[in-house]
């Protein structure tokens, strides 16, 4: 009779099996805490992008005359926005309105509109 079965697992056969599932637990941990930043970044960048839309709203509802007395500083969703407004004459008499919307520690979003002179 043999003390040595010929069944069963070594130590070291445990101990590889233990490492190769850690190295893969640890990999799908990083990739899910990857997407959930990622995710979480969405919605500033949202935010921003609908402030960007209702400033090209207005431009083109007041006209570019009009629009160069809106503010400066929007808030929406706790956070307040920093909105400017580089613009440029075109051929066609529209005025270009390039809106760029900023804050700090967030995403922000730039949109260009083609906007009047003055209201239609």
């Amino acid at each position: 009779m043999s003390l040595k079965s010929g069944r069963g697992f070594t130590l070291i056969e445990l101990v590889i099996a233990v490492a190769i599932l850690s190295i893969g637990t640890i990999a799908a941990y990083r990739s899910f805490d990857a997407a959930q930043r990622g995710i979480g970044g969405q919605i500033p960048r949202l935010l921003a992008s609908e402030v960007a839309l209702n400033r090209a709203a207005e431009l083109n509802l007041a006209g570019m005359a009009a629009g160069r007395g809106l503010a400066s500083q929007v808030d929406m969703g706790r956070t307040r926005w920093a909105v400017s407004v580089i613009e440029t004459a075109t051929a066609g008499g529209l005025i270009e309105a390039e809106i760029l919307v900023s804050a700090a520690d967030s995403p922000g979003a730039r949109l260009v509109v083609y906007v009047p002179v003055d209201a239609p």
